[in-house]
């Protein structure tokens, strides 16, 4: 079992099933030196289980559950599932209804602030990370159905607004951009919350940690042409995390699997126009809405 966990991969269903054992420890107001002594285990072992440096084994999954008052029969199926699937590295789909792995398998705010950079290629809108309020709260409406509350729509937007909060911290993620022309030309609101729109793209494309470059519609066939998708880059020695969404369901890829996004991210990149460019291109469709 040693040398097994001297190989693991420190996979991406370790790293969450890790988050989440943790998070149930920290709700029931448990340290871990009480719960190693509790189950006579090793305190160092447990804190590298949730760490993911080591893969949970099914039988110590089943008796935190019971320590911590998991007892939601889907619950205890989901986080133990994980543990059985620890060391894959294959893709991984989230489909809505049709697995183990429910729509909170993997949350995506926590894929953010777990990456050291972010990389995107948006096809037709402006990235959730660059959104202006009022830009955001018209994507949203537009993605939810007639019958989502005003309250629900509230929560969804000031969760975007708060996830931006991490281009900003101390860690300073990095983000690299690529947005079609299409997507700073596409009407989501009135003219001058488009151009509020464009003016914040603007600022974002002086920010140390990040690059913005726009991808111009001369270009014809390119390497995007499947749709917007994103990569997590991750800390060593985790596997990088490629990202797409369909309405069938949201699709995750890690290690050799996202390296396919990986090249095609790149081809696009060079593609593009440079930096420079793209801020006096910005500032242009921004300048003609005003």
């Amino acid at each position: 079992m040693a040398a097994r966990r001297e190989a693991f991969v420190r996979t991406l269903r370790a790293q969450w099933l890790g988050q989440q054992m943790r998070e149930l420890r920290e709700r029931r107001g448990l340290t871990l030196k009480y719960v190693a002594r509790f189950l006579e285990r090793d305190f160092s072992s447990l804190a590298r289980y949730e760490r993911a440096e080591w893969p949970f084994r099914r039988d110590l999954v089943v008796e935190l559950l019971d320590l911590y008052g998991v007892y939601d029969e889907r619950e205890r199926d989901r986080l133990v599932q994980l543990a059985q699937d620890a060391w894959r590295v294959d893709r991984w789909e989230n489909e809505f209804g049709q697995t183990v792995y429910d729509t909170s398998f993997i949350d995506f705010p926590w894929l953010e602030s777990k990456a050291e950079q972010i990389c995107t290629y948006a096809a037709l809108l402006i990235p959730g990370l660059l959104q202006t309020r009022d830009y955001a709260e018209a994507v949203i409406r537009n993605a939810e159905p007639s019958s989502t509350s005003e309250v629900q729509i509230r929560k969804w937007v000031q969760l975007r607004m708060d996830r931006q909060r991490l281009l900003d911290g101390p860690s300073l993620t990095r983000l690299a951009v690529i947005i079609e022309e299409a997507a700073l030309r596409r009407p989501v609101m009135s003219r001058s919350v488009m151009a509020g729109q464009l003016t914040h793209l603007v600022d974002a494309t002086r920010r140390p940690a990040g690059e913005i470059r726009v991808l111009p519609p001369s270009l014809g066939l390119h390497a995007g042409l499947d749709g917007t998708f994103w990569l997590f880059k991750m800390p060593y020695p985790y596997p990088d995390v490629a990202h797409t969404e369909t309405l069938g369901g949201r699709l995750f890829m890690e290690s050799d699997k996202a390296q396919r996004y990986v090249r095609a991210y790149n081809r696009l990149r060079e593609a593009a126009l440079s930096v420079s460019e793209s801020a006096r291109l910005i500032a242009a469709v921004a300048e003609e809405l005003s």
